[in-house]
């Protein structure tokens, strides 16, 4: 796909709105990293958002001079450029941030100083057991599999990328890839009319084989506050079984209505800090529960957990979990939806997905239509396959 195709333009208007917000969204991640060149596509997020424009400065400089705000990230399967500016100004902006990751001038230079930026990022993380408990959990559910990688790939990856590397992923990966742009705002700018609002959607995503789990490994908890995460596989981003995992999130995550809540906090008082999401990718998604817990409490804290998640799994939940549990999901979308540059993010990665027909009322709809036996079925799954892992690890 050349990088001066027309960009498949989903617009939402709301003239109430004084600030306009644009997401630029590609599907192109660190599953598409080459062999032995992990982070590329993470480096490239870098070195897109930061490479000098007309006038000597990156488009993040230029959006936040204006008082807007300007970020990127990068994930498994997409990465997400976006901006929220004033709505007069958001002419120049969109068009700006367009030509800015399609169009970047990339140097030697540029890449040598995001280079250092990302090796502390790396480092930054690395002492954060929280972020390497989930690294560790991905690794585990998608041993051998593009999935598994961290997104940021290691510091020696990163230490070997060249200019040549990032300018060919830039060429024949993400310029290659499906892409959607998604604004929010007062009006459309009138530069993007030109962009169809109805394309013939490019479905992105290779499916590759998923290879069956590995034993269980015995956990070596260690002296200090530790983090685990535990789960499972979920269904792909684009089933229409994917429902009821988010609905059994929010069971078992982190509101005072969770079944989880009542028993980690006001039974036995083991867990201050927990939350549970699922997250869907091409062959499957990740279905997890993440948690701090003290030195000592750790066991404790997983035979709660095994045990609430077993009886899910075995009863279903109850009518009124069932019900609360529906009304986190859906309030979860709708507290996103009324956020204009939320809602360009949540729209763009769900149209890179389901394509220009994806919808929040019907997503919302679907939400509402989870019953007591899906979620009972899909606590059964999670609970015969438990992954189980913590971060730091007794030395």
């Amino acid at each position: 796909m050349a990088s001066t195709a027309p960009i498949p333009l989903v617009p939402i208007v709301d003239e109430r709105l004084k600030t306009t917000s644009v997401c630029l969204a590609v599907g192109y991640g660190s599953r598409h990293d080459p062999e032995g060149k992990g982070g590329l596509a993470h480096m490239l997020e870098h070195a897109l958002m930061s490479a000098p424009r007309e006038g000597g400065i990156s488009v993040s400089e230029q959006v936040e001079s204006l008082g807007g705000h300007a970020n990127a990230e990068t994930g498994p399967e997409s990465m997400l450029y976006y901006a929220q500016v004033g709505a007069a100004d958001a002419e120049a902006v969109a068009g700006e941030l367009c030509r800015a990751v399609l169009a970047p001038q990339l140097t030697e230079t540029l890449l040598s100083s995001e280079r250092e930026v990302v090796l502390q990022e790396l480092a930054a993380a690395e002492a954060d057991p929280a972020d390497t408990v989930q690294d560790a959990f991905l690794a585990t559910a998608f041993a051998g599999h593009p999935l598994g990688r961290p997104v940021g790939g290691t510091p020696a990856e990163v230490a070997g990328l060249t200019l040549a590397d990032v300018l060919e992923g830039h060429r024949n990966g993400f310029l290659a890839s499906p892409r959607a742009l998604v604004v929010v705002g007062p009006e459309i700018p009138a530069s993007l009319q030109h962009h169809d609002a109805a394309p013939a959607w490019p479905r992105a995503g290779e499916h590759l084989p998923l290879p069956p789990l590995d034993p269980p490994e015995p956990l070596r908890w260690s002296t200090e506050f530790s983090w685990v995460c535990l789960g499972g596989r979920s269904p792909a981003a684009n089933s229409p079984e994917r429902h009821p995992y988010a609905v059994l999130a929010k069971l078992l995550g982190a509101s005072p209505t969770s079944l989880l809540y009542r028993a980690v906090r006001g039974e036995h008082g083991l867990a201050y800090a927990f939350q549970a999401w699922s997250r869907g990718y091409t062959e499957a998604g990740a279905w997890r529960l993440l948690a701090g817990v003290e030195s000592g409490n750790g066991d404790k804290f997983l035979a709660v957990v095994r045990e609430v998640l077993a009886r899910v799994a075995e009863q279903g939940p109850l009518p009124a979990d069932l019900a609360s549990a529906r009304n986190q999901a859906r309030m979860s979308l709708v507290l996103n939806a009324e956020n204009p540059l939320e809602r360009a993010t949540l729209t763009a990665r769900r149209v890179l997905v389901w394509g220009p027909e994806w919808s929040l009322e019907e997503e919302l709809a679907a939400l509402a239509r989870v019953t007591a036996e899906q979620v009972r079925q899909a606590a059964e799954r999670l609970a015969c396959e438990l992954i189980t892992v913590v971060r730091p690890e007794a030395r």
